[in-house]
């Protein structure tokens, strides 16, 4: 069975992977972490996380799915050229993208995001500035699907993860997950 990426990077944000990691498992669907590079990466609230590969030392061909977090500032990874080019690629060749609060803006600034209805935990402010969304296919919902790309606001974690887990045919009880 294929893999699903989970992209890490620093002060990225533990709860809103930790739903969609559940049913994962659940799922018994293969997980691999992927760095910026090999080096520990600790999250928003503290946990320190270990890679299992790199962005440069990834195979693209064990992978048929992407979760991104978002992190407590977005816009600190907008110089790392390595991992938005890595996006791209990866976004080419998966079956689902789900990526939620702030890391739309990554899908953004690698062009997958073009002609496709999303939303993100930014303000329209940040949007607008940023140069990179396209203002017309925002969406004001908690979480929006559109085709393959799942984007949800950080809040939406729940419906978020159980979407995700339902796009890639995963078996899973998702009353885990209600309150």
């Amino acid at each position: 069975m294929k893999k699903t990426a989970v992209l890490l990077y620093p002060q990225f944000s533990e709860y809103e992977l930790s739903v969609a990691l559940s049913i994962l498992m659940q799922g018994e669907k293969p997980v691999i972490t992927v760095g910026i590079n090999n080096q520990p990466i600790i999250g928003e609230s503290g946990l320190t996380c270990l890679p299992d590969t790199t962005i440069d030392d990834v195979n693209y061909d064990e992978i048929d799915s992407l979760l991104l977090t978002g992190c407590m500032d977005i816009f600190s990874l907008e110089g790392e050229r390595k991992l938005i080019e890595f996006i791209k690629q990866i976004g080419s060749k998966v079956s689902v993208i789900a990526s939620i609060s702030s890391s739309p803006y990554l899908l953004a600034k690698a062009g997958i995001l073009k002609g496709k209805k999303y939303t993100i935990g930014m303000t329209e402010e940040n949007r607008e500035t940023s140069g990179v969304f396209e203002k017309e296919n925002y969406c004001e919902e908690l979480v929006v699907q559109d085709g393959n790309l799942i984007t949800a606001r950080g809040r939406g974690f729940i419906r978020f993860g159980t979407l995700f887990g339902k796009a890639l045919n995963l078996t899973f009880d998702d009353n885990w997950y209600k309150e």
